[in-house]
């Protein structure tokens, strides 16, 4: 029987290091991402394959540990997501996301699934399989390239929502499709993808609903509670619908959304530490899924990756979105986006674990061809995709910047403390105070402008780059906040000019 070494404070330490040193190395890599216009996806699992049996020689075949890790990192991602989603964009489109997350995908995996059978010689096992796993859209991906590129919101809206609803159900017809035995027949996939959708989303409604309810009202001993708290709600609507026979991916985002659009206390500090772990999650996963790859193994996958990735590029996606925008007004314009927007990222990676973890026959080769083509696609799509959207002319003019609104509950005094910074582009430069028309119950209370404090009169004039202390009751809190982002967008006239603070 082999004796399992215990870990001594000196491998702890040498473990440490060597992720710190990854973690640099990352950081920094985000810097040549920005400069480059490279993924940083790429570059994350790059780190992972230089150090592994091919590179510096760490060898790692843990499947399991890896489907397991990427999960966890994959809570994070979308928490993350829903988060930093504003409701007001993404509303309108909700219909299509929801449409392009369950009929595009059976469209999508049909069309690849054919694909693989017919193209690389697959079982239909197999060739299902892949089919499910690449019509999934990475949360990471679209969350991070999307935000860079000013489209229209509601082509935003509906990428990062079918990017956070379409998990959901891919995952579910992996499990199915590497289950021993016979698939089960259609109807029955519908129904159970149906049932847990449903209690996945009731789920994470409910506990993201609760969970604002009660942030909002209960004032904590320390600022740095806050974002613990939202995470640990996000986690515990995963955890529910789950546990719940749900599906919790759907949970964590629904829930993670409604937290991040119900105005909670010290909201920029709890923004900064989801992004700080969302972060840390992609990196970690990239890392280890460019661990779990063996390079010298691919080379007679990397064609029969090409044509399948493109059939689910050229075919497979468009025909999804065609399909899922028939009851919909959209232009061509929009659908040829949409069609080239399908990032594939970490997410069909790891879910490609799933048949090597339930043994299924040729699983490796499937882990690897779709290794291959999330790497190939991603060179592709990633950095072409501002160009196209310019060409299509889909871009937008930036708006006026926003409003940071930090808000502290005065629990004693039935009050809230909103901290209000003006950026350099918003329109409240130039408005005096009293031209706030704040409602009643609400004032400006102290001014910051370059290190100096002082107490403002109505004819005070605001600059950018002022920062502002406003006192306001409980019962007109979302009010002052609501006409402060309007002015912030519309200037004085904002009222006048239909400018909303929503």
């Amino acid at each position: 029987m082999r004796k399992v070494r215990p870990l001594t404070v000196h491998h702890l330490n040498e473990l440490l290091l060597i992720c710190s040193l990854v973690l640099l190395v990352a950081v920094a890599a985000v810097r040549v991402s920005t400069r480059s216009g490279l993924p940083t996806l790429l570059i994350y699992l790059g780190i992972g394959v230089a150090i592994g049996q091919d590179g510096i020689g760490v060898v790692f075949q843990d499947a399991e540990l890896t489907q397991v890790l990427g999960y966890a990192a994959l809570v994070v991602i979308l928490a993350e997501g829903g988060l930093g989603t504003k409701w007001r964009e993404i509303k309108p489109s909700l219909p299509l996301a929801a449409v392009l997350s369950t009929v595009g995908v059976a469209v999508s995996v049909g069309v690849t699934a054919a694909a693989a059978h017919y193209l690389v010689r697959l079982d239909w096992r197999q060739a299902l399989i892949i089919g499910a796993v690449v019509s999934s859209t990475d949360a990471a991906a679209v969350f991070s390239v999307l935000r860079k590129v000013p489209l229209p919101p509601r082509l935003t809206g509906t990428l990062e929502a079918e990017s956070g609803f379409n998990d959901a159900p891919v995952v579910i017809l992996v499990v199915a499709f590497s289950a021993q035995g016979p698939i089960d027949p259609w109807y029955v996939l519908l129904g159970e993808i149906a049932m847990e959708l449903a209690i996945g989303a009731v789920v994470g409604l409910a506990i993201g609903w609760l969970g604002a309810y009660g942030l909002r009202r209960v004032a904590l001993p320390a600022s740095g509670l806050y974002p613990i708290a939202v995470m640990a709600i996000a986690v515990i609507a995963y955890a529910g619908g789950a546990l719940a026979h749900g599906s919790g991916f759907l949970a964590v985002y629904l829930a993670s959304l409604i937290l991040g659009n119900a105005k909670l206390p010290h909201w920029p500090a709890t923004r900064g530490f989801a992004e700080g772990l969302g972060w840390i999650a992609q990196i970690g996963m990239f890392v280890l899924l460019g661990l779990l790859v063996t390079p010298h193994e691919l080379g007679d996958d990397i064609w029969p990756a090409i044509g399948v990735g493109l059939a689910l590029t050229a075919v497979a996606r468009p025909a999804s979105v065609l399909v899922s925008t028939l009851p919909f007004p959209v232009t061509w314009r929009e659908k040829t986006l949409l069609s080239w927007a399908g990032l594939r990222g970490a997410v069909p990676i790891v879910l490609a674990t799933i048949p090597v973890v339930s043994n299924v026959p040729e699983s490796r080769r499937v882990f690897n061809i779709v290794f291959v083509l999330v790497i190939v696609y991603t060179l592709v799509q990633g950095p072409t995709l501002p160009w196209l959207a310019r060409r299509l002319r889909l871009g937008e003019e930036e708006a006026a910047a926003d409003l940071g609104i930090e808000s502290a509950p005065l629990e004693r005094l039935r009050g809230h403390l909103l901290s209000v910074s003006i950026p350099e582009d918003s329109k409240m430069h130039g408005v005096e105070v009293g031209e706030l028309r704040l409602p009643t119950g609400a004032a400006v209370t102290l001014v910051v402008r370059d290190g100096k404090s002082f107490v403002p009169q109505p004819s005070t004039v605001l600059r950018r780059g002022d920062e502002l202390l406003v006192v306001a009751t409980d019962p007109v809190r979302d009010a002052a906040e609501e006409r402060l982002r309007a002015v912030g967008r519309g200037g004085k006239l904002a009222g006048w000019l239909g400018t909303s603070g929503r």
